[in-house]
């Protein structure tokens, strides 16, 4: 199994870059950043900072959107990055969340979400692409691969992931629903004519080494977070197609300020029990750490993308480091 971790974008510079550097030491092979540019810092020049900080470590956004952030543009940020990083660079993208909402407008559509995955990774690998009628190309791109990873839960998100992208980004710690999602985009790969194999599942939520009851208050913030996804999904499919595990827990919830997005403490998660944490979050002891990351693994989990946001970092990157990276290193996920 490889490891990521995910920074929310309102650490002093400094920190940024000494968490990246703390997490590379330890053994952590992806760093991620969340892009929501008026709630925080904007992601890009932090990962030009991680990437000039770094040496191996990937880096990406988890996640962008084609609609803040036009697709050539995107796609010219990460070839410079590309260059800064010797090609160290991914695309993590979804229909968008936060950064749309708090502009008062609603998640893209999914053609063209799928549009601008196409646009990206063209430009970026220095190929020429017709976009909205003109011809568009990077001359000066390194033309290192771009790998994309699609953020998504609904049947048409998973089906496009499994047709065109490099990795499906799960939101969620829980192995069953894991499960059930990657299955979704491991079929639809097939029927695409790939690999099923070849399309990587991440799964990516906050983990918290230390006292349950401790842990579970850090990271309570995230299934509500999860929770404007699910609305979402109900507001567009039959309840009978998603599984009841995803969709009972938000009966009631009453509303989202995304002013307090992934915030420790936040009443945006007065509603989540203690039950929900445990399976959408990883919190207790290391051991229980790694069976969960090993039930993760049976489930198809390739990545497991750490949300580093609940307090007490850099500790809990060198608890990682030294108990738990190392214990799952040789486990491999199951195959299709």
């Amino acid at each position: 199994m490889q490891f990521g971790f995910t920074l929310r974008p309102d650490h002093p510079l400094e920190r940024t870059v000494s968490l990246a550097k703390l997490a590379e030491a330890a053994g952590f092979e992806y760093g991620w950043i969340f892009d929501s540019h008026v709630i925080w810092r904007d992601p890009y020049p932090l990962l030009m900072l991680m990437a000039q900080a770094t040496t191996r470590m990937r880096l990406g956004t988890c996640v962008t959107n084609p609609a803040t952030r036009e697709p050539s543009v995107t796609a010219s940020a990460l070839a410079v990055l590309n260059e800064v990083s010797g090609g160290r660079m991914d695309l993590g993208i979804g229909r968008g969340d936060s950064a749309r909402r708090v502009l008062g407008k609603p998640p893209t559509s999914m053609k063209d979400l799928e549009e601008a995955v196409h646009v990206i990774r063209a430009l970026v690998e220095g190929r020429a692409i017709e976009f909205e009628g003109t011809t568009l190309q990077l001359p000066w791109t390194t033309g290192d691969r771009l790998p994309v990873w699609i953020a998504g839960y609904g049947p048409v998100a998973l089906k496009l992931t499994g047709r065109i992208a490099d990795g499906a980004m799960i939101q969620i710690g829980d192995p069953d629903l894991v499960r059930w999602f990657g299955s979704q985009v491991k079929a639809s790969a097939a029927e695409s004519g790939r690999n099923p194999d070849s399309v990587m599942v991440m799964a990516a939520a906050p983990a918290h080494v230390g006292d349950l009851a401790d842990a579970r208050d850090r990271t309570r913030w995230f299934p509500a977070l999860v929770s404007n996804h699910v609305v979402d999904l109900v507001n567009r499919y039959p309840r009978e197609d998603l599984p009841p595990e995803l969709t009972q827990y938000i009966r009631d919830r009453e509303g989202y300020d995304y002013l307090h997005h992934a915030e420790v403490g936040s009443s945006n998660a007065a509603f989540v029990t203690d039950e929900i944490v445990d399976r959408f979050c990883l919190v207790g002891t290391a051991d229980q750490h790694i069976q969960r990351l090993r039930d993760l693994a049976a489930a198809g989990v390739d990545q497991f993308n750490l949300y580093l946001m609940n307090g007490g970092e850099e500790e809990q990157i060198e608890i990682y480091g030294r108990e738990i990276i190392p214990a799952l290193r040789d486990v491999a996920a199951a195959t299709a």
